[in-house]
Order: C-alpha cells, then structure tokens, then sequence
C-alpha cells in the first residue's frame, strides 16, 4: 500500500488530472503498488485559471480514496480575502467564479498539519514561530538562514530536525516553495540528498527515491504545469516524480 502526495496545484486542473489519470494505469500499480491514501499539501488554489474544476477533481480523489488535506497560504488568503502576488486578472476572474460555491467546502477549515506514520504533513513549515500571519506553518520557508520575512518565516534545516525531535517524529513532508528537495539527518550532520530523475519504465514519469531509514525532510515541488510533480511513499521508500 502506498500514499499518493500532491501540493502548489493553482488551480491547474490539468495538471492535477493529468496525475489522477496515472492511478488507472495498471503499470503505475505494478511499480509503486495499490495506492490507498492522497495527501494534498495544500495550495489548490491561486494563480491558475481552473479553480472550479481544481476543487471539483480534489472532490473526486476523496470520493475515489481517503484523501488528507492541510491548508496552503493561498487557499488560506482566498477564503479570508488577503491579497497575494503571483494571480494576473484571468486567474482573479476565474476565482470569482468560486464565490458562493460549494466546492470551497473542499478548502474550508483544513488544519495547518497532519501526522501520518511518524511523518510530519503541512504547507510550508514545522514550527511554532509567532503570531504574525506569515509566521503560520502555512506560510514558512526552508532557508539556510532563519528569521522572519514579508514572504514567510523563514527556517533551516537544523531547526525543522529538532522540532521533529521535539515531538516524536522522524520526517518532514511539505511543499509551497515549488522545487523538490531532500535533507537527512545522519548522526549530527545534515546531509543532503540529490535528486536526480530518472526515467520510470513503461510509465510517462521520472522518479528518484530515497530511503526513508535516517530523519528526512522531504520537499514535493509543484503539481501544476506541463510537467507536474509529485511524490509516493510507503514510509520506507519515498519517490519524487515528475510526469513527462
């Protein structure tokens, strides 16, 4: 069994759909296993121009499977009105469409983390950095300096790995800065761990997978575009992947 992770779709529909498409493939089966669980790491919403049929095929993962979702900095602005850069006047236009409407029950009241197998689930961060609204895990940053910042806190890996320890957990899985990233913990040094995509036989994908056996966190990039990415884990393994 396996769990299918997805984050930063804004609002691309056919990006999104275009990784629900590889569930029906016996072939994607065959290699990562029965996918029984969908993580959204947030930020269905903004900048993109399908905002309805986003929300409308997130509905369908959770009626397909359980699907988990946490809140992302843009879905968090949408529902409470704050202005964020990156959204030109098509995108605004096709997110009025969404106002009154019963799809946002998709984004309405999603936690800021969740916990699954000792892994931490959220947006942006791990921590607890103060009250300003870009201090919210939502809106956090992995950094090599930490502080805060008008694009959100900003923290290193150094202190996600202790937060980690702090509360009984061994990973970190997050999204919002939209590149594809991993770090371990082994001993006291933090190590790097490249990601090089390779090609994944008989599938329109590229992968690469880390040994999930050393405290990780683990950065999916963005699941928008003509080449959008994702990730898989059984908690032993976990594979980056991008659709090609």
């Amino acid at each position: 069994m396996a769990t299918l992770i997805f984050s930063d779709v804004h609002a691309d529909a056919p990006a999104l759909l275009s990784v629900h498409a590889l569930l029906k493939d016996p072939a994607f089966h065959a290699y990562f296993g029965e996918i029984d669980r969908a993580v959204n790491l947030g930020d269905l919403l903004g900048r993109g121009y399908a905002p309805v049929e986003t929300l409308a095929a997130v509905q369908q993962f959770g009626q397909e499977m359980p699907l988990l979702s946490v809140v992302g900095n843009h879905d968090h602005a949408f529902l409470h009105g704050i202005p964020v850069s990156g959204s030109d006047a098509a995108s605004l236009a096709a997110h009025r469409a969404l106002e009154g409407s019963l799809l946002l029950e998709v984004v309405r009241n999603l936690p800021e983390e969740a916990v699954l197998d000792a892994t931490l689930f959220v947006h942006g961060g791990p921590l607890r950095a103060g009250d300003a609204l870009t201090d919210r895990p939502f809106w956090q940053r992995l950094s090599a300096r930490a502080g805060p910042s008008c694009a959100g806190y900003h923290y290193t890996p150094g202190m996600a790995f202790a937060e980690l320890e702090r509360r009984g957990l061994s990973h970190l899985c997050c999204g919002h800065q939209h590149t594809p990233l991993c770090c371990q913990k082994r001993g006291e040094e933090i190590v790097p761990h490249p990601l090089i995509l390779k090609p994944i036989p008989g599938l329109p994908l590229g992968g690469a997978t880390v040994a999930l056996d050393a405290p990780s966190i683990l950065r999916v990039g963005a699941c928008c575009g003509a080449h959008p990415e994702f990730a898989v884990t059984d908690f032993f393994r976990f594979w980056f992947l991008q659709r090609w």
